[in-house]
Parts: C-alpha cells; structure tokens; sequence
C-alpha cells in the first residue's frame, strides 16, 4: 500500500472523526429558564431536547426512555450567549499577519462589497473553546476597514465547532474619523462616495466608467443589499454621524444597525422610530476620540428606555475577549438597564437583528437546543457556566487556556511540566 493511500477502513474512521457528534436527547428539569422571548423567565421548569432541538418546556415533563436527565436544582438556564462583532473564527493572532484574514487592502479598487470574511472562517480556532467556556455560543464574524471604509461582509457563526456560517450576511461601512484616511481625510468623502456606489449598483453609472468605484462582482454585491437581502451594519459613533446615517437609510430605503453607537443616546428617539438597532460597548463610558465626546455609562438605559433593541459589543479586540460581553451587559444594568433587556440584548437581540431568530437566540419550542446551565446570575462575571449544549451536543468547558492551567498547576513530576502528558480532565 501506498504511504499516501488510505485503506477503506481507515478512511471511514478518518471520516468519522471529522463529523459532529450526535445530539443529546436530554431533559433539564427545574432550572429557572430565563427564555429570553415571549414567555419570559420560567422558575422550577423542565425543557425538553430531542435530536438537537427544544420540543417542550413546562413543569414536570415525563423523560423519554433514554433522555439523560440533568438536575438543575433552580439554577438559571439561559440561550448561549452572543460574542459580540468581532474577528472571532478568522483570527487567531492580531499581530500575527498570517492569521488575521478579515482586512482586506486591494487595489486600483480598494472598495470591495463583495469581500466576504466568513470563507476564512476557521471552526477549529482555538479562541472559540475560550468563547465557549464563557457560555457564548454564537457571533458576528466582521470584516474590519483596510483599503476602504466600505469593510465587506459578515455573517453569523455558530460556536460549535462544525457549522459553516449561518445564513445571512451583513455589509460593514465604517463612518467617522477613524477611516478618514480611506475617503481622502474628510468624513464628507464617505457619504459621497456611498452615493456613488449606490448609483453604480443601480446602473445609473457605466461599469466601463474611468470613474466606476466597483467590480461587477461588487455592483452584484451592493444591489443585493439595497434590495434588502441583509442589514447593513454602520460603524459610527458621533451623533452628527448617526444622523446623517438615519437620514441616508430612509432616503435609501435600507436596514441598518449602528455599532458603536457612544453617541446614540441623542437620538435614541429616531433610531426608535426607524427600528434601527444598536450594539454599543458600554464600557466605552468616557470621551476618548472626537466621535465619543458624548460617551456616558447610561447609554444603553436611555437607549432601551425609548424603545431601541439594544445588544452588545467589544471596541477593540473581541475576538480575544468576549467574555467582556458578559460585564458590558452587567455594567448596563448597573447603570439602569433592566436586567431582562440585557440579557435579550446577549440573545434574542442580536439574534433577531441579524437574521437568525429563527434558530437561536431564545429557548423556545422548535429552537435549536443552544442552551447553557449557570451557577448563579450569568450577567455576574463572579459566576460562571457549568454545562454549555449546542444543537443538543453538550461541549466539555475548556480550552487551550485550561489545559495550560491544568499542566502548570500540577504536581512536578521526573519531566519538566512541558514534557508531560495532558492532565486527565483535558482530555
């Protein structure tokens, strides 16, 4: 045989190791549920799951024959949690060039809709067991600006090790001081050269312009966006910016979210009234640019207070530390959030104003079972997860970190640490 031949037995076990594991049919029984949807928060409740996804939820549910029952004693049982928008799956180090994959710098045309960061997505990276322990178990996959202010686009992943990208995608354009260096130094530039490339889309300027901003690819791209096949996310944070977004999605007809947003309490109002989300990193709570003069603790309060769907973000390596998530959600509450609203905005908010409600993002019949058991209140950073399930699969709570953690705590043995096997329970 050949070295590079694979026997059929070998290839089957090859494959088998490469698919995911079963679903767990499994009961939970009398956890307080917190649905994060219609119904609320359910105390001495049972859910049921059944081949990856929620089939009943009530008190006293009957087990199946051989559905593992899970005591849960009363404690809370939450959706998995949101990661926030970040590079988290196509980033392993930021300093690393090689393992970064979500800027893009081309050029004669820098300005590329059709650059799609989610076909970099790796589903082994080893920051998403690091995401997992924390009781994250899906998030936004974005692209960040390079050559242009216009990033590209992102979509929803699932924690879970084996999925491909969720469906949906969101186009990222980023607005503000920050990129002006990619629209000529001047803010202006980027809503005159957003006019252009909307024109461009609807074919009111020649693909074979001197001028032409776009690819076909890209005008394919932009005009699916315009049509209303995914939101477009702006990244802003003035107020004077935001506005002028408001005013270019209703003169355009679009959707849009604003991330960012440490100005958005201003027009908290308006962005009620559009139905415009807002991802807001609430521990970005005082001035540290020009755009977040306005920056305050209560942002996202007053935001919820006037009736905007409200989530969570990081400013500034989140694919590292989305555990933040957890506290920026919890600082909210601390500044007048109620504590429901900040729990949907980990879950059902975000789930929603990305397009996938439909899956996940609430514990509800039908849903799939993306479900995570805690030791106390999980907008506490004092408490921690203790059981994580997703699509019925229950994943073991750790990480690269742990098993690091684990090696150098035990005890020496005739081998320096680094030459020892992995400790039993990492395995």
């Amino acid at each position: 045989m050949s070295k590079h031949t694979l026997t059929p037995a070998l290839l089957a076990l090859s494959l088998l190791a490469a698919l995911p594991a079963a679903a767990q049919n499994l009961l939970v029984r009398g956890a307080t549920v917190h649905t994060a949807g219609a119904q609320g928060t359910l105390h001495n409740t049972d859910v049921l799951v059944q081949a990856g996804r929620i089939t009943a939820i009530g008190s006293n549910l009957s087990a199946p024959a051989g559905v593992v029952v899970v005591d849960a004693a009363g404690k809370p049982l939450t959706p998995t949690l949101f990661g926030g928008i970040s590079e988290l799956g196509a980033e392993e180090v930021s300093g690393v060039d090689d393992t970064a994959d979500t800027r893009l710098q081309l050029g004669p045309q820098p300005t590329r809709p059709e650059f799609d960061v989610t076909l970099a997505y790796n589903p082994d990276s080893i920051l998403l067991p690091v995401a997992r322990a924390e009781g994250i178990g899906f998030s936004a996959l974005a692209p960040n600006p390079g050559a242009s202010f216009v990033a590209g686009q992102g979509g929803v992943i699932n924690l879970d090790g084996y999925s491909t990208p969720l469906a949906g995608r969101q186009l990222y354009v980023s607005i503000g001081g920050n990129v002006a260096g990619q629209s000529g130094q001047s803010r202006a530039a980027q809503w005159m050269l957003l006019a252009q490339m909307i024109d461009e889309a609807r074919g009111n300027i020649p693909p074979t312009s001197p001028h032409a901003l776009l690819t076909p690819a890209g005008r394919k791209a932009l005009s699916g966006f315009l049509a209303g096949h995914g939101r477009i996310m702006i990244r802003a944070n003035r107020a004077a910016d935001i506005a002028q977004a408001l005013d270019w999605a209703g003169r355009e007809k679009l959707s849009i979210g604003i991330v960012g947003g440490s100005e958005a309490w201003k027009l908290s109002s308006r962005l009620a009234e559009a139905k415009v989300p807002v991802f807001v990193d609430t521990l970005v709570n005082l001035p540290s640019s020009f755009d977040q003069l306005g920056a305050r603790a209560d942002n996202a309060a007053i935001l919820a207070r006037d009736g905007v769907a409200v989530s969570f973000m990081q400013a500034g390596d989140g694919a590292h530390n989305a555990r933040k998530l957890r506290q920026s959600a919890g600082n909210a509450v601390a500044h007048g959030l109620p504590w429901e609203t900040a729990l949907a905005g980990l879950t059902s908010v975000p789930a929603r104003a990305l397009g996938v409600d439909g899956q996940l993002g609430s514990i509800a019949v039908g849903q799939r079972a993306d479900l995570v058991l805690w030791d106390g209140d999980p907008l506490d950073v004092a408490q921690v997860a203790e059981r994580l399930w997703l699509g019925g699969v229950e994943h073991a709570l750790r990480s690269r970190q742990t098993e690091l953690r684990d090696r150098y705590l035990a005890p020496a043995g005739s081998l320096p640490r680094a030459y020892q096997p992995r400790p039993a329970s990492s395995r």
